[in-house]
């Protein structure tokens, strides 16, 4: 009898424990598969506010304060836009001072709390920069996805998606650098964002599904009269990028990729996200065979699946090795891989999906000589 009830006991402790993995694993994933749209990824640290003054505020000490370039700085009421770092300004040891170009809504107060983000703009393309635009609903597979227009005179169109934790207003960043180029260029929203349809089961499936939209936005520009289309990405917006050029019916209208920051390797991105929520190590194996059970995020590891670096079209990668969310080394392997196809501009200070903001100019002088041949 003892030996019976000593059995039973540790059954049910193997099955108690066996369910508080799985639990345990079903929450880290969420780290990447429920991101919430419009707010800093995890990895981004958290800074204090020590003061401002006329066109300068004071950060917290920390290797994000020092990035250079240009960022959105964000609070819990407010956003603004900060510049370089500013030298010769008096400041205590763990502190930094950087330009504060504009305040766009509320005030940073000293200690606030704020976060870096890439989005230096908020709004649409009328109210962040008095760009005209049209508003399209383009027929998705869940739904209409709201998508905005602004019109060009060629006809080869830019298609733009943003990708983890951001919006629509990530795109503006690069809005008037193309359209100086005179592309016409739609901006759509896609499952999960909060203007679009929900995705069936309420999660981020990383591009593997959301592809799909980007497609259904290929279909609405090459049915306008886009002759050829470019499809620009950031972060999981660039792996829908590639998937559709290698995927979709209308591929061949794809006559160029611009990726930034590129997601080529889920699970590491995955676990980026969980260890940054404080997962423990020994849990984020647990978070991805959850993931890929309540997505089916298999990849280019799924028998028959399209591999991404089939796509054998002329390919722009912006990306470095201060990503801590999609490393930097699997776009180095791609490029590698593809010599005559693909090239990487290598940026270094900037953090996932901020590789314009290290450096516009820069950024935007690589983005025109890509896109010349392709107008």
């Amino acid at each position: 009898m003892r030996t019976a009830r000593a059995t039973a006991a540790a059954v049910t402790a193997v099955i108690g424990a066996g369910a508080a993995a799985v639990a345990a694993g079903r929450f880290a994933s969420d780290a990447a598969l429920r991101i919430p749209s419009g707010r800093p990824l995890p990895t981004e640290p958290g800074l204090t506010v020590h003061a401002t003054a006329a066109g300068q505020v004071t950060l917290t000490r920390d290797l994000a304060a020092l990035r250079p370039g240009r960022y959105g700085l964000v609070g819990e009421r407010f956003h603004a836009v900060v510049g370089p770092v500013l030298a010769g300004t008096s400041h205590s040891a763990d502190t930094v001072v950087r330009r504060l170009e504009r305040v766009t809504y509320g005030a940073p107060e000293p200690g606030d709390r704020a976060r870096f983000t890439p989005n230096v703009h908020v709004g649409d393309p009328a109210t962040a920069l008095g760009v005209d635009h049209t508003v399209l609903d383009v027929p998705g597979e869940l739904g209409p996805l709201p998508t905005w227009f602004v019109p060009g005179v060629r006809d080869t169109w830019v298609i733009a998606v943003h990708g983890l934790g951001a919006t629509r207003e990530h795109v503006l960043n690069v809005l008037d650098a193309l359209r100086r180029n005179q592309f016409p260029v739609l901006v759509p929203a896609y499952r999960g964002d909060p203007e679009a349809p929900r995705s069936p089961d309420g999660l981020n499936h990383l591009g593997e599904t959301e592809w799909r939209d980007l497609d259904a936005a290929l279909r609405h520009a090459v049915g306008s009269g886009a002759r050829k289309v470019v499809l620009y990405g950031w972060s999981t917006g660039a792996t829908m990028a590639l998937r559709t050029a290698a995927r979709s019916e209308l591929r061949e209208h794809v006559a160029g990729l611009l990726l930034d920051s590129p997601v080529l390797d889920w699970e590491s991105t995955l676990r980026a996200l969980a260890g940054a929520r404080r997962t423990p190590g020994v849990l984020l194996p647990l978070a991805v065979r959850a993931a890929q059970g309540r997505t089916g995020l298999y990849g280019d590891h799924r028998p028959g699946a399209v591999r991404l670096d089939g796509v054998a079209i002329p390919t722009q990668i912006f990306h470095g090795p201060d990503d801590t969310v999609a490393p930097w080394r699997f776009s180095r392997r791609l490029a590698a891989a593809h010599p005559n196809t693909v090239t990487l501009q290598t940026v270094r200070g900037a953090p996932h999906a901020a590789m314009w903001n290290a450096d516009p100019a820069a950024y935007e002088e690589s983005l025109r000589r890509f896109l010349v041949p392709l107008m």
